[in-house]
């Protein structure tokens, strides 16, 4: 009784392997598609393009305020304390404004990053399917912990993306 059910049970492992040795399986690495692939690199120059303007006036009125507090405490014991106070409120209101519109300019960089990102992985996910569909594979996965260079189908991602497929 034992023999039949460990034979069954060999016959059904066997097929199992015979099955699994079938299965063309893929692999990949999307951080190092959204790396090099060019429509990825593509949209780095873009937000530059977009965000320089703005990033170098922030970092220019940072450079402003950081002199004027600087011309502040270098001043300040020759200063009335009348005009301490005002330039020193002056100086946070100034910190205040400064401040706000670093905030909008993070904000409306990381929505531009996250619309420019969906873009490209639209794409890199259009060419996986085209990938999967030509060439017959079981199964591709894009999120795993280890994969051997077999499996990794990511450069013909990066090149089908590259040549504009």
């Amino acid at each position: 009784m034992w023999k039949s059910a460990l034979a069954a049970a060999v016959v059904a492992t066997s097929a199992a392997l015979a099955q699994a040795q079938e299965l063309k399986i893929g692999y990949v690495n999307s951080e190092r598609v959204l790396r090099e692939a060019a429509p990825a690199k593509a949209a780095q120059v873009k937000l530059e393009a977009e965000f320089g303007r703005r990033e170098k006036e922030l970092a220019d009125l940072a450079q402003r305020l950081k002199a004027a507090s600087e011309r502040l405490e270098k001043e300040a014991p020759t200063l009335s304390e009348a005009e301490r106070q005002r330039r020193q409120r002056e100086l946070v209101e100034q910190d205040r404004e400064f401040q706000r519109r670093r905030r909008e300019f993070q904000e409306d960089l990381n929505q531009r990053k996250n619309e420019e990102l969906a873009a490209v992985l639209e794409r890199a996910n259009r060419v996986i399917k085209q990938i999967f569909e030509q060439e017959k594979y079981d199964l591709i996965l894009q999120e795993v912990v280890m994969a051997g260079p077999r499996v990794d189908i990511t450069k013909k991602v990066i090149d089908a993306l590259n040549n504009g497929k």
